[in-house]
């Protein structure tokens, strides 16, 4: 059952599909201010609260505080309180009561759980104007997917996607592309998506190629295409300001940018330096701004990530202008420029992503101007939906590559999110395991994080380890920064016959992993399943924070502890243990159910599978487009296990065909494996 409230005039954030009816009586439990801006209800001693998307902390939020406002922070510690999203959905079950609650407010929202009073949960507002929809009915698992219905159908990504991805901040010329692939080819390393961060564009200028150092792109993805790879370009939020790039002055002739308060468009500095921000919340400056992603489709391009859509302000003009007299003035009053410029150290240390900059400006939205900061976290989500629509436009039979730093529920409809710019920490390893279920609670399937970490140097065991963690996850992407160790996996000669098992072992479990995956999106389901939702009667299941279903055979248990030769797994039930040592082999042992201490090598991978389940594996490929659903492996457990099994052409959105729809059983011949449903 869902329950809508209404407090003041809430701005549409369109992140519920349908309409729902008004609540007649607010629960007992729930306390609302006057003002309609704080909402709080008691936690007992058992409650758990799990959601929240991407935010730091363990799968259950119980604890702490944490804010929803986009914020570019790639430091993710302990202590920090808003990453690049803002998913304003939770889940509270506990032995008395289990309900959901999503607060639909576009601007700052601070979700105190158990922080200031271990027994309150307090939900406040900083703007007028809020939805809440309350779901109840079942437990937590049920609740989930009542409110995935309540959202929306997930994106849904082309099945090369889900291959391994090689990034780096940046590949500077068409030739380190070459050298990459060959690299990937010549260590026997499945390989499907090179991604080009802003170098590849002439002055970071959106939508605009570097001939120079890529003459040819559109000869270059073609070239890259006949061997099962393509090109994953970047595209940034802010539209360089120089005259004579055509984005910038359609833009500014149509007022399809953000607007300071007297009507001229607001200006920032980004990486091309001035920037000005498309107005994404208006849907005529939307379409605009979507209809520009042509310029590289026309060239063969198939994906794209969006980047820097927080919107991340390095500094506004304003403020620059602000500073600048201020200096003018301490030099007047007798100081050089340098003292001058010391005794400004506290202001210049301030002027990335101030909250009085996105105080400035306005959007021109349905509902009429608003403020940006009355509407912040819609921003990176909207430009998704600027993306998603034009492929909606200009290609509605074909699914493109899509995903985003910053998000909103919502945008999970247009696109999926990576968790933005992370450390090569082993604590951040941890974070992507713990973030996954809360982020599909929140609508978002296809997301992952930087493997081994996007900034500071990896160490080989570090990407071994969160290597055998990402090949679980939808998007499998390793990417790293400028300055720091190379990643590429076939640069460590030691692990390239580890790198190579498992990268390999992604793509021969890819029919696995891809039927899950789709069966959760037509479904409103969730791919990443915590054991409490699995388990809801078993309290130790409950407290486990660092296990987790992929589908609905497979538990993964990954190491995420330096220099550890294994871990201690809680099994809820009599389970399979699974151990590769090599793409053709791998061992099996049955292990009953309660604590077990496992040994996991460097360069092995281990899980589990369920009593009663099955997962079936592949032959491989160098690339999904060698992946069939031909001649499968059956790795099960137990006498007469079935699998309904998904399987598509992996390109078109016709999703719902019954015939993608076959029933795998455990002992059947090979000529039976595609048998009809109900058969």
């Amino acid at each position: 059952m869902i329950r809508k409230y209404v407090y003041g005039t809430p701005f549409d954030t369109e992140a519920v599909v349908g309409a729902y009816d008004l609540g007649a009586d607010q629960p007992p439990w729930l306390t609302v201010s006057a003002s309609g801006r704080r909402f709080s209800c008691p936690l007992e001693e058992e409650d758990q609260v799990y959601g929240l998307g991407e935010q730091v902390r363990g799968i259950n939020k119980r604890g702490w505080r944490y804010v929803s406002w986009c914020s570019d922070d790639p430091y993710h510690l302990e202590t920090a309180r808003s990453l690049y999203a803002a998913h304003n959905f939770l889940i509270v079950t506990g032995p008395t009561r289990t309900f959901g609650l999503f607060v639909e407010h576009p601007g700052r929202v601070t979700f105190d759980i158990g922080d200031t009073k271990r027994d309150l949960l307090t939900i406040e507002t900083e703007g007028e104007g809020v939805a809440l929809y309350l779901v109840e009915g079942g437990g937590p698992w049920e609740i989930a997917r009542s409110f995935r219905k309540l959202i929306g159908r997930s994106y849904i990504p082309p099945r090369w996607a889900f291959g391994y991805g090689q990034s780096r901040w940046s590949y500077f010329s068409a030739d380190e592309v070459r050298q990459v692939a060959a690299g990937y080819r010549e260590a026997g390393i499945p390989l499907d998506m090179i991604y080009l961060d802003i170098d590849y564009m002439e002055g970071y200028k959106d939508f605009t190629v570097n001939t120079e150092a890529f003459p040819d792109l559109a000869a270059l993805s073609a070239e890259l295409k006949e061997e099962g790879i393509r090109l994953v370009p970047i595209i940034d939020a802010g539209v360089k300001v120089e005259e004579g790039y055509p984005v910038y002055e359609e833009g500014v002739s149509k007022g399809y940018f953000c607007q300071n308060e007297d009507g001229t468009p607001f200006t920032a500095a980004v990486w091309p330096g001035w920037v000005h921000f498309p107005d994404v919340l208006n849907p005529e400056a939307r379409a605009w701004f979507g209809d520009w992603y042509r310029v590289l489709l026309d060239q063969g391009i198939e994906g794209f990530w969006n980047d820097m859509n927080e919107p991340a302000i390095f500094y506004s003009r304003a403020r620059m202008e602000e500073l600048a007299g201020e200096k003018e003035k301490r030099m007047a009053s007798g100081k050089t420029e340098p003292e001058a410029l010391a005794s400004m150290r506290e202001e210049m240390g301030t002027l990335s992503n101030r909250l009085e900059d996105y105080r400035s400006f306005w959007h021109n939205t349905p509902a009429g101007p608003m403020r940006h900061d009355a509407v912040h976290n819609l921003y990176g989500g909207s430009m998704t939906r600027a993306a998603g629509e034009a492929f909606a436009r200009y290609a509605p039979d074909k699914r493109i590559l899509l995903f985003s730093r910053s998000s909103y529920i919502g945008s999970h409809r247009y696109g999926g999110i990576w968790t933005g710019d992370n450390y090569s920490w082993w604590s951040h390893l941890l974070l992507n395991l713990q973030q996954m279920p809360g982020l599909n609670m929140c609508g978002f399937l296809y997301t992952g994080a930087d493997l081994g970490g996007f900034g500071a140097d990896t160490t080989e065991d570090l990407l071994l380890r969160w290597m055998s963690l990402g090949l679980f996850l939808p998007l499998m992407r390793n990417h790293s920064t400028l300055g720091v160790r190379r990643q590429e996996l076939y640069r460590y000669p030691d692990s390239r016959a580890a790198f190579r098992l498992m990268v390999g072992l992604r793509y021969r479990l890819l029919p696995y992993l891809y039927s899950e995956f789709m069966k959760a999106a037509l479904r409103d389901d969730l791919y990443a399943r915590p054991l409490a939702f699995v388990y809801p009667e078993d309290d130790m299941a409950r407290q486990v924070e660092d296990q987790l279903f992929i589908g609905e055979s497979i538990m993964i248990a990954p190491v995420y502890t330096q220099n550890a030769k294994g871990r201690y797994v809680y099994l809820p039930e009599r389970m399979k243990l699974v151990r590769f040592r090599t793409l053709e082999r791998w061992d099996e042992e049955i292990l009953e159910k309660g604590h077990h201490y496992i040994s996991v090598a460097l360069d092995e991978v281990v899980f589990f599978l369920r009593e009663g389940h099955l997962a079936p594996l592949s032959a491989g490929g160098a690339c999904v487009e060698q992946v069939t659903a031909e001649d499968l492996t059956l790795l099960s457990f137990g006498d007469g296990a079935a699998y309904e099994f998904y399987w598509d052409d992996g390109v078109s959105t016709d999703y719902t065909d019954p015939a993608h729809i076959t029933w795998l059983r455990a002992g059947s011949p090979k000529e039976a494996f595609h048998e009809h449903p109900g058969n």
